[in-house]
């Protein structure tokens, strides 16, 4: 596509003032706002299911979500003059949530209670193909991953020579291992145990709830890019955020309590919800991703930065269990 404005002021009722480039889209300034364009590679009853979830949420006082545009033709998907697809939706110009910032991580929280809260009212249909919208038990995921962990170490273990990257992987992978494995059969037994009720607190899930996809308005919280959304546990979207956060702040316990009773004002959480929030945390992911990209990766040269991060997870380790050790 040469001419997005061309594109969009065809397809669309829109009148064009300007235009810039995204992450990975395009930004309009419209005379109905702001716009973003981007190519989609989905179906069609995929963006059908994002509308109709995203429609339910939208009256929130406090919080916005991006709404999909339909063109001229009252079509959600557009194609331009070279066959690519794409949507136009409506955007913010708002910032990214700061991690660095307490009281914007708190509203974030808070906002996320409220997502859930609203998103719990949604029910779900069976032209929604349930299979493919439903998240697999989350043991799973974790099975896969301590597979993953197991392979790198064999081959690391068979270098003569190893570099310091690898040499500080080795010394702390029994650690972590360990706790990899309480993770997944702690998360397994609660799955085995609960069975179908646990099935029943299934609801709409954002699916990939991180700072980039939480932006800060004067007064509201948008939420954004809901492209992975499934139905599943919706103490995943709360883990995803709160890792990342924690991460950053050393795993500042004070914090850590203050984000839970946040959202739990909001939305309180059932013992279940807990005790699934424990296992994700007790999860080594950070290590696990780590480990993957080096082995995934060309490993003729391994950045410096990689070490410093095994390092740095390891010198956390003290103040992250007794964070996690507090969850339930």
């Amino acid at each position: 596509m040469n001419d997005w404005n061309t594109e969009v002021t065809g397809q669309y009722e829109l009148e064009v003032e300007n235009i810039r480039k995204g992450r990975g889209a395009w930004i309009f300034e419209t005379d109905q706002g702001l716009k973003l364009l981007k190519e989609y590679k989905g179906s069609v009853k995929r963006l059908e299911f994002e509308e109709m979830v995203l429609d339910a949420v939208k009256d929130a006082e406090t919080l916005k979500v991006d709404q999909y545009m339909r063109n001229r033709e009252g079509e959600i998907l557009s194609t331009a003059g070279d066959g690519t697809r794409f949507i136009v939706k409506s955007w913010f110009s708002d910032r990214e949530c700061d991690l660095k910032d307490t009281r914007e991580i708190l509203s974030a929280v808070r906002q996320i209670a409220v997502l859930h809260k609203l998103l719990r009212n949604v029910e779900a249909r069976e032209e929604w193909n349930l299979k493919s919208m439903i998240s697999p038990p989350l043991y799973e995921a974790m099975d896969k991953h301590n597979r993953e962990l197991k392979k790198a170490r064999a081959f690391i273990r068979g270098k003569r020579r190893k570099n310091e990257f690898e040499l500080s992987v080795i010394a702390c992978f029994d650690q972590f291992l360990d706790q990899a494995k309480d993770a997944r059969d702690g998360m397994e037994q609660v799955f085995l145990r609960e069975g179908d009720a646990l099935k029943e607190s299934y609801f709409v899930c954002h699916g990939e709830l991180n700072q980039h996809h939480i932006l800060m308005g004067k007064s509201y919280v948008a939420v954004t890019e809901f492209n992975k959304m499934h139905l599943g546990l919706q103490v995943e979207d709360l883990y995803h955020f709160m890792r990342k956060v924690m991460e950053k702040h050393d795993w500042n316990m004070s914090l850590g309590n203050a984000m839970l009773d946040s959202y739990e004002r909001v939305l309180p959480m059932s013992e279940t919800e807990r005790e699934c929030l424990y296992y994700l945390f007790l999860y080594p992911e950070k290590y696990w991703k780590q480990i993957n990209f080096y082995y995934n990766a060309n490993k003729a040269w391994i950045p410096a930065r990689n070490t410093e991060k095994i390092e740095g997870l390891k010198a956390q380790q003290g103040n992250r269990e007794r964070f996690i050790r507090g969850i339930i």
